[in-house]
């Protein structure tokens, strides 16, 4: 649930941050909205790997004892 929500949120801040670029041409809300995506990315990938060694890790911890 934390995802989406996370994943909605940036969407709307993205989509907003090139809106804003659109009427004003100032290069800080393209800025902005790049921080966001590479945030976002950076995000996923920590509760991919999160969810692998749950998934993978624990489980041959489980088979180990």
């Amino acid at each position: 649930m934390f995802i989406r929500l996370a994943l909605i949120l940036s969407a709307l801040l993205i989509v907003v941050s090139f809106a804003a670029y659109l009427f004003t041409r100032d290069n800080r809300f393209l800025g902005f909205a790049w921080q966001v995506v590479r945030f976002i990315l950076f995000a996923l990938l920590v509760f991919g790997v999160l969810y692998l060694l749950e998934r993978y890790g624990l489980a041959a911890w489980k088979v180990l004892l």
